[in-house]
């Protein structure tokens, strides 16, 4: 599809959404979430632009065909350096596309499914198959719904005192299943095609009921949305967010009804775990990907901030050490994006996994980050970001001249165009849709908790600790079994620390030492 036939598509859906208080009509021609249609139109428009058809279409293995590098299943090293690149693209042009979220859950889904299938016999993996190339077919975009509401933290899903703050199944039929709960932030719900429906963590044999996974239409009975506006539609301060944008919803189940054709767990608990955390790896490389995106306008806008204010990087040292730690913090981050690409391992179900290491490093940099990386582009640019009257006295007669004529910076930039990429900056950093940037680079894709425990999970660190143990010859018995690390323990019998003798005189005196 072309952005034009995405916005058309979901005509064809009528989803029950309301938004402000308000029920919403028609997705595709309601104002606040225009900015959100735009944003997922680029992955779309993209695609048919034979600059970007590299990185923005892929040869798909199961089918042979070629298929929109958002809903595709990487298949090698280069299949993610190209979905990394990709994602950066998109990100850079709309601030975050979201799309690329459908392309994370499939790849875990399907990595996830094998693995059941394998262990209990069953045929999941057939059934997101066949799912998995008729959304490849029709180019669909897919909302992720995998955080729960959760309730009280301190319990697991099936102590809850109200087990809707979970999404969990309520029956099983002959047909299918009957499902009930709500996610609680789903990215883009209103203008999705479907739900991927996942676990948000680990169950026990006790949380059974709630180790979920399938596909849900948006207009499915019994499903509803209640979202906030993409972006800041109709705001004439708003220089890209009312372009561009993301409305995030909470999706409530009121005992929907799914076929068997579209469940891909139902109630496999202990691989729940694995389909949560393999999601969460690919998305943290994913989200890499969308904030160095990010980065590219943060830097763009404060290059142009520079030189409207009349200052030179090249002159001026303090400009040029921001621009050059905003530049080190995001090239950073994204040469993890890169390492965990090329370090990526093959999965049995055939696809790749980006290495969790780097994957979640890269994702824990940008989450902490994203604070400097605002707080550069505001020293770069100065206060007049929020100091600017609002848009409408550009156009006022009485207050326009005299405004240009002292708000201007250098001779040869019209005051306009500066006053232009200061409410850009406010935007992108300063105001309600700056803000939101921060929190969904702190949160999306799990919190920096949570990033830290992948890191220590999947990190070798006691290969560290034996390389250190064998320069040092010791620790290590013959059989290359480790020994305790009491104090002292330099060898398998430890040290005897020698008796302390006293001179008739009552000093102390020490035997000779050992040679």
């Amino acid at each position: 599809m072309t952005a034009s036939d995405y916005r058309e598509s979901l005509r064809a859906y009528a989803p029950r959404v309301f938004v402000n208080g308000r029920a919403v009509e028609s997705v595709a021609d309601e104002p606040l979430l225009a900015p959100g249609i735009n944003a997922v139109g680029i992955t779309y428009d993209l695609a048919h632009q034979s600059d970007h058809e590299l990185l923005m279409t892929a040869r798909q293995g199961t089918s042979d065909k070629t298929v929109n590098r958002m809903v595709h299943i990487d298949e090698t090293s280069t299949d993610l350096l190209y979905k990394l690149e990709a994602v950066r693209l998109v990100c850079k042009l709309s601030g975050c596309a979201q799309r690329y979220l459908s392309h994370d859950a499939l790849n875990a889904i399907f990595q996830a499914t094998k693995r059941t299938d394998d262990a209990h016999g069953t045929d999941y993996h057939q059934r997101f198959l066949a799912y998995l190339h008729d959304i490849q077919d029709r180019d669909l975009t897919l909302g992720v719904a995998m955080t729960d509401a959760k309730g009280d933290r301190s319990k697991r899903p099936g102590a809850q005192a109200n087990p809707d703050v979970y999404v969990h199944i309520t029956e099983r039929r002959p047909d299918g299943i009957i499902i009930r709960g709500t996610k609680a932030i789903v990215t883009g719900a209103p203008y999705m095609h479907e739900f991927l429906v996942m676990p948000c963590r680990t169950h026990t044999k006790e949380d059974a009921p709630f180790a979920l996974c399938c596909a849900v239409p948006v207009d499915a009975p019994g499903v509803t949305i209640i979202a906030r506006p993409a972006g800041r539609p109709g705001e004439a301060a708003a220089k890209f967010s009312a372009k561009y944008g993301q409305s995030t919803g909470v999706v409530v189940f009121e005992d929907v009804f799914v076929p068997h054709e579209r469940v891909f767990l139902a109630g496999e608990y202990e691989k729940g775990g694995f389909l949560t955390t393999s999601y969460a790896t690919h998305h943290r490389h994913s989200c890499i990907g969308a904030r160095a995106g990010f980065g590219d306008l943060l830097m763009g806008a404060g290059a142009l901030m520079v030189e409207a204010n009349g200052l030179d990087p090249d002159r001026h040292g303090h400009i040029r050490e921001a621009m050059v730690e905003l530049i080190t913090i995001t090239e950073s981050f994204f040469a993890c994006g890169v390492a965990a690409s090329v370090y990526c391992a093959k999965d049995p179900a055939g696809s790749v996994m980006p290495d969790p290491v780097f994957s979640n490093i890269g994702k824990l940099l940008l989450a902490t980050k994203i604070y400097d990386m605002h707080r550069i582009a505001h020293y770069v640019s100065g206060g007049l970001i929020v100091a600017l009257p609002g848009p409408d006295e550009d156009h006022n007669p009485e207050t326009r001249a005299s405004l240009s004529a002292v708000l201007a910076g250098r001779p040869d930039i019209p005051a306009e165009s500066r006053l232009e990429v200061s409410r850009l900056i406010e935007d992108l950093t300063a105001s309600y849709q700056g803000g939101w940037y921060s929190v969904i680079s702190l949160h999306g894709g799990g919190s920096p908790e949570a990033m830290k425990r992948e890191i220590w999970r999947n990190y070798p660190i006691m290969e560290k600790a034996e390389l250190v143990e064998s320069l040092l010859d010791r620790g290590l018995l013959n059989e290359n079994q480790r020994v305790s690390k009491q104090p002292g323990r330099c060898c398998v019998t430890g040290c005897e620390v020698p008796a302390i003798e006293t001179t008739s005189a009552g000093a102390k005196a020490f035997p000779p030492a050992a040679e």
